[in-house]
């Protein structure tokens, strides 16, 4: 019998690992600028050889550019300093995103008082908004409900779903909590008395009913139609509902647009994100006659190489040990550096980029938006699609028209194939919602009729993305539209 050893084949394959500098600079580049804000302080806390540059009443240009540049990378091993150059060409050539060597700039910055007091108040400004189950809890505190209740309280808050209703029964909850089924139903009553009205509704029917009946409106016509015929306002049947509780269709009219000012979702209001703070990134105005591009960088910390590790340096008591961790040091230093100045020039071409190629938007509106690709973007600054891809994630650029993140610039469309003109999908969308507010609610436009009206502007939409566009607007359908 003849056996066969087990034969060990050895290949080789070519991958890219990125270096954790790297890493690093593409997080840097992605990242939104309170987030920025934090990874730069982290990083003060961690790297001794950094230190920030002082806010109030400092201009740069009263020491030489060479030691206030926060940029420079050209430092003399003669100096007892280190040259990074060549770490920087063979890192930046792990990964196409960059194509450029780290550019050797200095920027000279000068700030007034009110300059740092309007930057610390905005700090301060930042607040973390609270949790629905904090919120409701703090209302308790101020209650006089029984122990027993309070026990139940906590685990209700957990089966709240996320738009605030209970995802169990009564005997769901007092079977897990081995509590009496009376005890819990004494505590959803209780719940259902917090605000906001409507939490702890078995379901949407309820919470509406919860809301008016708060506002003292049992006897209202609005709160006969959610108790007593719900499934025809859902089917929208005004003639049904009219005959059914004998009163006119405008009466019923009233009644619907009344419940549609209920809030069906009442915990919403309470997301997961705790900070809800928008910083705009990039600011483009118009001042005269020339618009602008300004990079709102109050948020992000100056830094700097200390002075006192680079004596440290040339100073021949210390070991080869201690020489090479403050050289890591620096070297991790000027890295940082370096992709905060990388990722602020990458966003000013970019912002400059979306001005030359949306400049009808910024004079006159989102309905001028144009469709725009991020490789088209990419062409124009020199860099790899990817890069513009990583550079606009969770960034934000204030304009004249609103504060918009700068993803929406980036949007497929359609052609006037008679004009030659591009045409987004958001200015399509535009087009459909004035379409729609202007209609005859007693005869409401149809998708197709929509989808006609555009073709005869020639903008040629299918009938089925006129729908598409119309859910996404939050709109009715035709028949939920019409008034009697």
């Amino acid at each position: 019998m003849q056996t066969t050893d087990p034969e060990l084949l050895q290949t080789q394959i070519q991958t890219q690992i990125l270096a954790p500098q790297l890493r690093q600079s593409l997080k840097i580049l992605q990242v939104p600028t309170l987030e920025l804000r934090s990874t730069i302080l982290e990083e003060l806390q961690t790297n001794p050889a950094l230190e920030e540059l002082p806010m109030l009443g400092i201009s740069l240009e009263e020491e030489t550019p060479k030691e206030t540049s926060p940029f420079d990378q050209t430092v003399n091993e003669e100096n007892n300093e280190v040259n990074f150059d060549k770490e920087y060409a063979t890192l930046a050539k792990l990964d196409r995103d960059w194509n450029e060597y780290f550019a050797e700039q200095s920027s000279n910055y000068s700030f007034s008082r009110e300059d740092g007091l309007r930057h610390q108040h905005l700090l301060d400004s930042v607040a973390s908004e609270a949790s629905l189950e904090d919120f409701l809890m703090e209302q308790v505190k101020f209650t006089d409900y029984s122990e027993p209740v309070r026990a139940v309280l906590p685990y209700l808050l957990g089966s709240l779903d996320n738009n605030g209703f209970l995802t169990a029964t009564i005997e769901e909850i007092a079977e897990a909590n081995a509590a009496d089924v009376e005890v819990v139903r004494e505590a959803v009553a209780a719940l259902k008395k917090l605000e906001p009205i409507g939490i702890g509704a078995q379901n949407l029917q309820e919470c509406l009913l919860m809301q008016l009946d708060h506002k003292g409106l049992r006897d209202s016509i609005a709160y006969k139609i959610l108790r007593d015929h719900y499934t025809l306002l859902l089917r929208r049947r005004v003639p049904e509902l009219a005959h059914a509780l004998s009163i006119s269709m405008n009466a019923i009219q009233d009644a619907i647009e009344d419940i549609s000012h209920l809030d069906p979702a009442p915990a919403r209001r309470f997301g997961a994100i705790n900070n809800q703070v928008i910083v705009a990134d990039m600011t483009i105005y118009k001042d005269n006659d020339r618009w602008v591009v300004r990079s709102n960088s109050e948020f992000i910390p100056r830094l700097r190489i200390s002075r006192s590790y680079k004596e440290l340096m040339a100073q021949e008591k210390i070991s080869e040990s201690e020489r090479d961790y403050i050289r890591n040091k620096i070297r991790s230093g000027k890295f940082l550096i370096n992709a905060i100045h990388q990722r602020q020039e990458t966003l000013q071409n970019i912002a400059h980029a979306l001005l030359d190629f949306q400049y009808d938007f910024f004079e006159h509106g989102t309905a001028k938006l144009k469709p725009l690709t991020m490789s088209s973007v990419a062409d124009l600054i020199g860099v790899h699609e990817t890069t513009v891809s990583r550079a606009i994630a969770n960034k934000y650029v204030e304009t004249p028209h609103g504060t918009f993140e700068l993803r929406y610039f980036f949007t497929s469309g359609f052609i006037d194939i008679d004009k030659g003109k591009s045409l987004s999908n958001r200015s399509v969308k535009e087009k459909v919602e004035l379409l729609i507010e202007t209609e005859d609610r007693k005869k409401p436009i149809s998708d197709q009729a929509i989808s006609d009206a555009l073709a005869a502007e020639n903008i040629h939409v299918a009938r089925r993305t006129v729908a598409k566009y119309r859910e996404e607007l939050n709109i009715l359908p035709t028949h939920l539209r019409r008034r009697f």
